[in-house]
This record gives C-alpha cells, structure tokens and sequence, in this order.
C-alpha cells in the first residue's frame, strides 16, 4: 500500500496494490489517481522499437517527389526546415526541428533507456532524469500537425505538379500512431515505483 496524492485537490489517500486495467478514484472529487496498464514494460519497448524503425525510415527516404515539366526533384523531411531557414524564417525553422524531428527521437530514446533498465532489472544511472525529461517534453511532439500541414501542401502542389509520396511519407504518418501509442502504454506510477523516483 502507497500513498498518492490527488492532483486535483491534494488530498493525500492509501491505495491498495491495483489488478491489471484496475482504476483508483480520489474520495473527495473523483479524479483520477492511479489507472494500471497491463504489460506496460513491454509493450512500452515494442512500440518504441517500431517508432525508431519507422523514424529512420522517415528521415532517411525520399519524402516527396515532385515532377514538372519534364523535371523530377525528390525531397526528404528535413528538406522543409532547411529551405524555412533559407528563406529567413529561422524561429519557425527551429521550431518545426525541434517538435517534428527532435523532439520525438528524445521520446523514443528516453523510453528505450528506462524500459530496458526496467526490463533488465537493471538501475541505469540516468533513469530518473531521463524520464522526467521525457514527461517534460512530451507535450512538444507536434508530428501530426506537421503531417496535417503535408498533406495540406500535397492537395495544393497536385494541381501545378505531379506528386508522388516516398516511403518517408508512409513511415512518418505511422510514426505518428505508434509514437502515440507507445507513449499511452507508460505507466508512470511503475516507473516511479521501480526506479525509487518520486515522481
């Protein structure tokens, strides 16, 4: 038995250990304080495996090729923050880098290194910072917004060119569902328990 504390009313409370799916409410307003996630080491490593796989597939392939005139150009991702910077626009250059290509390789590496420490059974000597700075920049990843603005794009530039999405295209959009996925198969509650944080 541990005690949490209710983020909503911080009403400190004794909770039980939980069964998997298991929920526990706060007695006073009802939040939420605790929701266990079954498998979590693993299914957590499973997606993020995937994510790395696709997120070097994305970066690394052809993302868009353009035909015009008898003229092929092909693209790759980070094409588009390059040619933001070139044209003066270095903030939203940045910021697209940092939300769309930097910030989720943080995610996946910071989730690769905890859940192999608590796969392992092993105390990596970093866990702890390295999860909260997961927890920190996990409201940054942006990639779906970027994809929208891709795909916006593409309907635009179809009707003065002929489009063609690369393999990146396909890696990116699935990248963005299993990111999402593996960040929703973390149990924080465990990785604080295990690791000794405090959350």
């Amino acid at each position: 038995m541990h005690q949490v504390a209710c983020h909503q009313c911080d009403l400190v409370q004794k909770i039980p250990p939980l069964h998997p799916k298991a929920t526990a409410r706060c007695l006073r307003c009802g939040a939420i304080l605790l929701r266990v996630k079954p498998d979590s080491i693993n299914r957590t490593l499973a997606w993020t495996l995937a994510g790395l796989v696709l997120y070097v597939v994305a970066m690394t392939f052809p993302f868009l090729e353009i035909q015009k005139g008898g003229v092929v150009q092909e693209t790759a991702l980070l094409t588009g923050v390059r040619q933001l910077y070139q044209q003066d626009e270095a903030i939203l250059s940045v910021l697209v880098f940092m939300t769309c290509v930097l910030i989720p390789l943080i995610q996946m590496g910071g989730l690769l290194y905890v859940f192999t420490s608590l796969k392992g059974k092993v105390r990596f000597k970093y866990a702890i910072p390295v999860f909260r700075l997961f927890q920190h920049v996990k409201p940054w990843s942006m990639m779906e917004i970027y994809m929208l603005g891709i795909l916006v794009a593409m309907v635009k530039l179809g009707k003065m060119a002929t489009i063609m999405p690369g393999p990146a295209v396909t890696a990116f959009g699935l990248l963005t569902f299993v990111l999402t996925f593996a960040v929703s198969a973390v149990d924080a509650h465990l990785v604080w328990e295990q690791l000794g944080g405090d959350g």
